[in-house]
């Protein structure tokens, strides 16, 4: 199999979607890699290290595109490449995708009538998201850390030392959502000796939280009363919310954001898929944050693309051992064989068959088992 990787176009996205180590592996397992020109150079990885492993580099994206049966992104395609999809009709495209959030990627995809498998939405079967937990771990590490920085005074926040001094209280970290990035985020909090508050409605998670940390951080059952009490005087809000696939609900309304402390600071993990704060819509990393309600909100929807060398590491280790599926015997046999990948499939050839997609966009839905 021919499989492309094409350098991200996302503004301020970093990261590639293969290392050489994985190059190496499916070189090796018989398959030939074009990776474009300089689509390491963001997370330092220079076309020389690409080809010693084995790739061959192309300077042109469209002879890329054309070229590949499949396609290894980090990020969904943006509207530049929306065209570049209908150049392979019978092409895989094995990226995140959070079609939810996209309608116009959505719509561009069925369009193409090519098929797209998403990284979110592959499932084990314990329910567990094998290819989002090392980016949820990423971005819920870094979620206390950017909130410590602009919770400084220069970057717009009230001026609290997160981690306090002797005499002086230490910030109150609310973390909604006790999954994989929540506890990320406590992680962090906790270690910066924060005043940690974690929410979650499940409370078999609450209780695992609870036994992981001895008591160095509150477990609260969330409800909407639980969220407005914990939030109103906190200084740092994390968003950790997450419904597979499907769009974020808002749990955090605009009035009890005016009602908190003026420079307080909301982080929202998950803002690519559409947000938990009432005010959230995507920023990016040139420009990170915006004011409302007298709080200061960081939306980057790719938040793990700061850190890019890690992040494509710890993404590739995730991601391989299924792109080498995909590529041994197609997408169809290795979906048959594999059904956490099938649950990763969200279109295929016109058709949206990831429920979730379709309900957000008011789309038809296509049954995946009538497909292959």
């Amino acid at each position: 199999m021919i499989i492309g990787v094409p350098r991200e176009r996302l503004t301020d996205e970093y990261r590639v979607a293969i290392t050489p180590a994985g190059v190496r592996e499916l070189v090796a397992a018989g398959h030939q890699v074009l990776v474009e020109q300089g689509a390491g150079t963001g997370c330092s990885i220079p076309d020389e290290d690409f080809v010693r492993t084995g790739a061959t580099i192309v300077p042109d994206p469209d002879e890329l595109w054309a070229g590949a049966d499949l396609v290894l992104k980090v990020k969904q395609p943006i509207a530049e490449e929306h065209e570049r999809l209908k150049l392979r009709s019978d092409q895989v495209l094995f990226t995140y995708l959070h079609l939810a959030a996209d309608r116009s990627c959505t719509d561009a995809l069925v369009a193409a009538g090519n098929t797209a498998i998403a990284y979110e939405t592959v499932q084990l079967a314990d329910g567990s998201l094998p290819l989002l937990i090392p980016m949820s771990e990423v971005a819920g590490r870094m979620a206390p850390i950017v909130g410590a920085n602009h919770l400084m005074r220069p970057a717009g926040g009230s001026g609290v030392l997160v981690c306090g001094v002797p005499g002086v209280a230490s910030a109150k970290v609310v973390i909604l959502g006790a999954g994989i990035a929540g506890m990320a985020a406590a992680t962090l909090a906790v270690g910066l000796h924060c005043e940690v508050y974690i929410l979650d409605r499940d409370l078999q998670k609450l209780r695992a939280v609870d036994h992981h940390f001895r008591g160095a951080l509150e477990t609260i059952a969330s409800s909407a009363h639980a969220i407005e009490e914990t939030c109103v005087d906190a200084d740092i809000v994390i968003g950790a919310v997450l419904v597979v696939g499907a769009k974020t609900p808002k749990l955090v309304s605009d009035d009890l954001v005016a009602s908190m402390s003026p420079g307080s600071v909301l982080v929202d993990i998950s803002v690519d898929q559409g947000g938990c704060f009432e005010s959230s819509h995507p920023t990016t990393h040139s420009d990170p944050t915006f004011e409302a309600h007298g709080s200061l909100f960081y939306c980057v929807a790719n938040m793990p693309g700061a850190v890019p060398h890690s992040s494509t590491y710890a993404l590739t280790n995730a991601t391989l051992p299924y792109t080498l599926e995909i590529a041994a015997s197609g997408w169809r046999p290795a979906v048959r064989a594999d059904p956490a990948l099938g649950r990763g499939v969200n279109v295929v050839e016109g058709a949206v068959t990831y429920e979730p997609v379709a309900e957000a966009h008011q789309m038809p839905y296509s049954e995946l088992a009538t497909l292959l």
